[in-house]
């Protein structure tokens, strides 16, 4: 009855576009009725003496008033949507509408009527109470409306009582019409049991989960911990899934640019959230220092790696992003994209193959890059174990070709992208981007004093084309089996965005020459993986889907490494990148070696690529497995 009843009095404030005059109108009259309450108030007997005063006070407010209100936009505020920052405003309306009534008490109307010098302020309070009130009034009357014309509720338990999860709790509460009810938090810091934010307690730790949820009748979890690594997820889903209730996320911090958290924000918990790592904390000055307004050239752009690394560059205001590839499908994704975004983005898309060095040469001169991002490669080890020709022609010749023109047209910045599986490597795929890092040392060692060429070796991408996450979601629409190589199978992963942002601050550390290694965490078992992955998609491994072992792949090894025993490490002064001690570079016979691996690649001779490859990298040694199914 009395929602029924609120809502036909405040109905005309309650309306979407509730004209402005008629806030203004209410502002005004409120404040004035203020004036009179303060009188009421301060005098006990308001004899017939006090009524030219009252009067006389009221009138000559009413203009100041007036213009207060319109100065500092209070009839411009949205009263449904009323905030801290709204209220505040109205704070210092009134503390100066106060001001200036008590200064014009003291020195208009004292020396000739008297006026109680109080008067003013309990007016100040009052009409700071009576303002915010029916702005609050108006708010609370909203939301509970919309709550009860939205249809049933999910009572929510919001895990972290961080300043994420009020954040989200605050967005829940102004918009009912999600479908969302909080009911309070879990959380572990200590110093947050029995507290209450939003006037919503904290019910317990990530542990009494499901005592919370029995206790409460929860429906969902809702994960507002954007930094926490991916153990503590897994502690959530899986006491969630011990409750028996549904779960989301809120995204990563990286994710979450724009610094604020917002209902369209909330998504299902992915892959990455049960692998995800502590933020990495970036020098922005540093890489800002040699992106900020320079032309950059990315190969590969429109790759999962390339075009990552292109949406972190242009955070950086360069004065011009080249985007080559030769994928001409992913590069008009990406710019329809660019496109959607921001218009105004200054890029170049360049339609180009690394391996053309003409053509690369012409792209050079035109655009005079100033700092390059070389992504372009072949990176399927199976694919290139049968066309090794095409993986030296590519990640060696293409890498060759763009990084003597980045000496020849002085560039300032290289950047190699290269990979865990250079290491001691048993794969085409690896021996060529070993190879690669050789051709990019050797280049470094002819350059300029104001010039940086590196190599950058990370492992497996999360969700990056040809991975193993899409291949293993495919195979799980399908309803199964999940195929995986070997139980024992290990990977290091990074999600893309994170192996970007350290691409760009590994360009701007200083060691010329230098082969950086990221830091990776802990190998991830791809068994596991599935494993996880099967549980995200509502299901349960061995029980609602088969997970089947297919045996070791030529040129795949069952343990990936970041360094061999011979390099060793140094510590950068970034705390997730390395510097490789001993890159065993074969300095004297370099380039025999590389042509008789160039000749060999151009006569399509993989025997031959093979004995090319062994001469020139010690440490490569090409295996032959045998591959077999099991079921797990």
């Amino acid at each position: 009855m009395w929602l029924s009843i609120s809502s036909s009095v405040f109905a005309p404030l309650l309306r979407s576009q509730t004209p402005r005059a008629h806030k203004y109108a209410i502002d005004l009259a409120l404040w004035t009725v203020c004036g009179v309450l303060a009188f009421l108030l301060r005098v006990d007997d308001l004899l017939p003496r006090y009524l030219p005063t009252m009067a006389a006070y009221v009138l000559i407010s009413l203009p100041f008033k007036a213009i207060l209100i319109r100065a500092f936009g209070l009839h411009a505020q949205s009263w449904r949507k009323v905030s801290v920052r709204d209220l505040s405003r109205l704070l210092q309306a009134t503390a100066l509408g106060t001001a200036i009534l008590f200064v014009l008490g003291l020195f208009v109307f004292f020396p000739t009527i008297y006026l109680p010098r109080s008067v003013p302020l309990i007016e100040g309070v009052l009409a700071m109470l009576a303002l915010g009130e029916v702005r609050l009034l108006t708010r609370l009357l909203h939301e509970q409306i919309a709550r009860h014309g939205s249809g049933s509720q999910s009572r929510v338990l919001v895990v972290g009582a961080g300043e994420a999860g009020t954040l989200i709790v605050r967005e829940l509460l102004r918009h009912p019409e999600a479908g969302l009810t909080p009911i309070g938090f879990v959380d572990d810091e200590p110093d947050k049991q029995r507290s209450s934010y939003l006037g919503l307690p904290v019910l317990g730790t990530l542990d009494d989960l499901p005592r919370v949820v029995r206790e409460n009748n929860v429906q969902e979890a809702l994960i507002a911990i954007p930094s926490a690594d991916g153990r503590v997820i897994r502690r959530v889903v899986s006491n969630a899934n011990e409750a028996g209730i549904k779960y989301r996320s809120i995204p990563a911090l990286h994710d979450i640019l724009s610094g604020r958290v917002s209902i369209s924000q909330i998504r299902e918990v992915e892959l990455e959230d049960l692998l995800r790592r502590q933020p990495i904390r970036l020098n922005i000055e540093e890489i800002s220092g040699y992106l900020h307004h320079r032309v950059v050239l990315i190969t590969g752009a429109g790759g999962s790696i390339g075009s990552e690394i292109t949406r972190q560059v242009l955070r950086f205001q360069p004065r011009q992003v080249i985007l080559l590839g030769r994928g001409e499908s992913s590069l008009f994704a990406l710019e329809q994209e660019l496109r959607r975004t921001d218009p105004d983005i200054p890029y170049k898309i360049v339609v180009a193959d690394v391996r053309d060095r003409a053509r690369m040469e012409y792209v050079f001169r035109c655009h005079e890059p100033q700092v390059v991002f070389h992504v372009a490669a072949h990176k399927h080890v199976p694919l290139m174990e049968d066309n090794p020709d095409e993986a030296v022609l590519n990640n060696v010749i293409g890498t060759k070709n763009v990084v003597e023109l980045a000496l020849q047209f002085g560039v300032e910045r290289f950047v190699n992208i290269s990979t865990d599986k250079a290491i001691n490597p048993t794969s085409i795929m690896g021996a060529s981007k070993r190879a690669a890092e050789f051709v990019v040392e050797k280049v470094a060692r002819q350059a300029a004093a104001t010039q940086r060429f590196v190599s950058v070796r990370f492992g497996n991408v999360l969700g990056s084309r040809g991975s193993v996450v899409p291949i293993f979601k495919e195979q799980i629409a399908r309803g199964g089996p999940v195929m995986v190589t070997h139980p024992e199978m290990t990977r290091y992963f990074m999600t893309i965005p994170e192996a970007a942002q350290l691409v760009l601050q590994a360009g701007g550390l200083d060691l010329n020459g230098a082969v950086y290694v990221l830091d990776m965490g802990e190998p991830v078992k791809i068994v596991d993986l599935a494993r996880d992955m099967i549980l995200l998609s509502g299901l349960k491994p061995d029980v609602g889907i088969d997970i089947q072992f297919t045996g070791i792949r030529p040129g795949e090894k069952l343990f990936e490494e970041i360094l061999s025993e011979e390099e060793g490490t140094h510590v950068s002064k970034h705390e997730k990148i390395y510097i490789v001690g001993n890159t065993r570079l074969p300095e004297q016979n370099l380039d025999v070696l590389l042509e008789e691996l160039f000749a060999a690649a151009r006569t399509y001779d993989a025997e031959r690529i093979r004995r090319a490859f062994a001469a020139l990298i010690p440490t490569y040694k090409a295996t032959e497995v045998s591959t077999h199914s099991t079921k797990a």
